[in-house]
């Protein structure tokens, strides 16, 4: 929902997309594909590219196929409130002489104040099955309270989300309907640079604006998302343009829009669209579990043609065999790359036969698989090529598919320090345990009470900054927390909560 910018290439930002409508432009703190099941396959047609006689691509068709299939998203963030203690310095003279009630002198009274003001911003959606599912960015909708889906007709619903993944910066959320207009799904791997795209969306909240440009290029690594390998595009993106459909001629979705360059957070000629490719996997992952299911090679590394020039900087001369590929600089350990021998030095050229030439490549491959899953790598070790079969594991080093963690696991009802408590704890910030159950706070020994300082070197001012913390802790790979606490007593503690304790088992 926040408008966020990145420095990039000195004084260039790219800009996420989204539209914030208190008027404020706020930096962003620098922080895959398997086919949709055939019930959510949207049952629409697609409109074929008409090249007239004088030899332009006819857009209009694609264009009135996809313009019904975008949504405006309006979200809201409710003004946060808080009850702190207020005190008169009048009141130690005169008491209770102004109405106070009966509550002694000098302690104070209570009174409710805004932490944050109601905020409001908007994006756009797409529409991928005809009975509400709703593609977005992660962006347009993170910490939203409220969701408001406007379809091209006017028509409003409510939107609720079913899963967040700022990895990719894709959210799915649904609206309870039948019978939408669905776009069909396209095939963003058969992309052609040169190749004309639309970009559908809702600038400045100017609803269902349609750009016309073409594929500039392919899998661009810009370091905005931890997985990424966006479509390049000329056509026009702009604020309020974040999560709308990136269209081929046919009028098929074959990505979704999420940034725009520019030093002036308005276009001046690239933006940039997360392809099909990872977004079916992550739309298939968050309805079937809820959390995105990361396959992990276990390499890190750089394009070839980058390490070659870094070397001949250094006056290093390089013959790696190939200009093409993802050299590795390092091999983690009981990992998939490690199980095949991997080492560094080596450059990696192809997965399942298909050719990387580069590292977002890699992460486009790697983000269409689930951990368990096979895959073929081909790779050249002192110029000569080798291939071996890998068997793809998570985060944790284990086959297994990750759950979603349910945060009433914890047992734990948290809420922000009082003021009161601050001053006499002399703490700046931290989460009080204002209740607890049965469950893993319980089991190692956290009480009512007890103040949450950090998670995992992670301050605690929000409930909102503790659940953040749970679900980074469980993409790690020994999902663990490391709790900071501070006793009622003022006396220092810490607690360890495993997350893979209440794990289940998958049937």
């Amino acid at each position: 929902m926040t408008q966020k910018t990145k420095n990039w290439l000195g004084a260039a930002a790219l800009v996420l997309s989204s539209s914030v409508l208190t008027g404020a432009i706020m930096t962003n703190r620098v922080s895959v594909a398997t086919t949709a099941n055939a019930a959510d396959t949207p049952m629409t047609t697609t409109a074929p590219a008409a090249v007239p006689a004088a030899g332009y691509v006819d857009l209009t068709g694609a264009a009135a196929t996809s313009v019904n299939s975008v949504v405006y998203i309006k979200v809201t963030q409710n003004a946060k409130r808080q009850t702190v203690t207020v005190r008169d310095p009048f009141e130690e003279f005169f008491g209770d002489f102004f109405g106070y009630g009966n509550r002694g002198r000098g302690q104070g009274r209570q009174q409710e104040i805004e932490t944050q003001p109601k905020r409001q911003g908007a994006g756009s959606g797409v529409i991928i099955s005809a009975d509400g599912y709703i593609v977005t960015n992660n962006h347009v909708v993170e910490g939203a309270d409220e969701i408001l889906v406007k379809l091209n007709d006017n028509t409003e619903y409510k939107g609720r989300v079913i899963g967040l993944d700022a990895t990719t910066d894709l959210a799915l959320i649904k609206v309870e309907a039948k019978n939408l207009p669905a776009i069909k799904i396209g095939d963003s791997d058969a992309l052609k640079i040169g190749e004309w795209v639309l970009a559908v969306g809702n600038p400045f909240n100017l609803t269902s604006t349609v750009t016309a440009g073409i594929v500039s290029a392919k899998a661009r690594s810009l370091g905005a998302n931890g997985v990424e390998s966006f479509i390049q595009t000329d056509a026009a993106i702009n604020a309020g343009n974040s999560g709308g459909a990136l269209v081929n001629e046919r009028g098929e979705l074959v990505g979704i829009n999420a940034m725009l360059y520019s030093q002036t957070g308005s276009y001046s000629g690239y933006g940039f669209a997360i392809p099909t490719t990872i977004m079916n996997k992550v739309v298939a992952d968050l309805k079937e579990f809820g959390t995105v299911q990361r396959a992990m090679l276990g390499v890190r590394g750089q394009d070839a043609t980058t390490y070659i020039d870094v070397e001949k900087e250094k006056g290093n001369e390089v013959d790696l065999g190939t200009t093409k590929g993802i050299y590795v600089a390092e091999v983690e350990e009981k990992s998939s790359a490690a199980d095949l021998g991997l080492q560094k030095g080596d450059v990696i050229v192809a997965i399942d036969g298909k050719e990387v030439t580069k590292f977002a490549e890699l992460q486009e491959a790697m983000a269409q698989h689930r951990p368990g899953d096979k895959v073929n790598l081909t790779y050249l070790r002192n110029k000569k090529k080798h291939t071996g079969t890998v068997v793809l594991r998570n985060a944790q080093g284990s086959t297994e598919l990750m759950e979603e963690v349910d945060i009433d696991l914890f047992g734990a009802q948290l809420k922000p320090l009082s003021d009161e408590t601050k001053r006499a704890l002399a703490l700046s910030y931290g989460l009080e345990v204002t209740a607890i159950k049965k469950g893993k706070m319980m089991d190692e020994g956290v009480t009512k009470g007890v103040i949450i300082l950090q998670v995992n070197d992670r301050p605690m001012r929000t409930v909102e900054d503790f659940e953040e913390a749970v679900r980074a802790a469980n993409q790690t790979s020994d999902r663990t927390l490391w709790i900071r606490a501070v006793m009622p007593s003022g006396r220092k503690r810490s607690f360890v909560i495993d997350l893979n304790s209440e794990k289940k088992d998958r049937k």
